[in-house]
């Protein structure tokens, strides 16, 4: 019965320890993958607007995923000109 409890705390200990590794590392990765994915809305947002076509390859999905918003803005700046 006691090593049962030991045992009951030891893993209680263990999975608190894995939930705080969890929010420490995954805090960071939720923020990038959420850049990434505003990035690429607002590139297929602004190629809805008429007269802007940024033409979506790897570069522009690469350049809008890794500035987000400020890359997509970047492009469309680039495309207009």
């Amino acid at each position: 019965m006691i090593i049962e409890l030991i045992m009951l705390l030891i893993f209680i200990g263990l999975a608190v320890l894995f939930a705080k590794f969890i929010s420490v590392v995954g805090r960071p990765l939720i923020k990038i993958i959420l850049h990434l994915v505003l990035g690429w809305i607002t590139l297929a947002i602004v190629n809805l607007i008429p007269g802007i076509n940024i033409p979506i390859n790897l570069l522009t999905l690469i350049i809008s995923g890794f500035g987000g918003i400020f890359g997509t803005i970047l492009l469309l700046i680039i495309s207009l000109f």
